[in-house]
């Protein structure tokens, strides 16, 4: 078995690594008939996020969000449209595995809304919590800044958001 990978993630820190990669990934802001967002809790930094993960080749970006969410959340969701392009250069991402750092991304991200449609909660090997949360008690989980950006956005503004 190898060592797990860790995952540190740098928010406007002059000191930050240089990125080394951009890999294109998908988000999923997904929001219940009561209107509250689903979130996770990651097993690689104990963060709370919305889905997110990588795009994989041969799948859409709404193929990779609805994929990210059903492994990492065990729910099914239908995109409903688009939050946002996040790209700033103030997100730089650090990944080490057995104490070496094996890549530093500074992420593309398209943020999605999306509703559920079926499947239950359930924790993985990159979720350790998952659950509903109001968007009122937000502020009680502790949420990266470059998430808590894209949720912000895709709460409070009808227009997409394009760094």
């Amino acid at each position: 078995m190898g060592k797990k990978t860790k995952r540190v993630d740098h928010w406007q820190n002059p000191n930050a690594p240089e990125p080394t990669s951009r890999k294109p990934s998908a988000s999923a802001l997904v929001r219940d008939e009561a209107g509250r967002v689903l979130l996770l809790r990651r097993t690689d930094n104990g963060l709370w996020t919305i889905p997110t993960g990588g795009l994989k080749k041969g799948e859409t970006i709404r193929e990779c969000a609805v994929r990210e969410c059903r492994e990492e959340t065990g729910i099914e969701i239908e995109i409903t449209g688009l939050v946002g392009v996040f790209t700033t250069p103030d997100h730089v991402i650090e990944y080490i595995k057995g104490g070496k750092v094996t890549e530093v991304r500074q992420p593309v991200n398209i943020c999605l809304h999306a509703r559920p449609i079926g499947g239950r909660l359930t924790t993985t090997d990159e979720s350790s919590a998952v659950r509903w949360v109001a968007p009122e008690d937000l502020a009680e989980y502790d949420i990266h800044p470059a998430l808590r950006r894209r949720i912000d956005h895709g709460l409070t503004s009808p227009v997409p958001h394009i760094d």
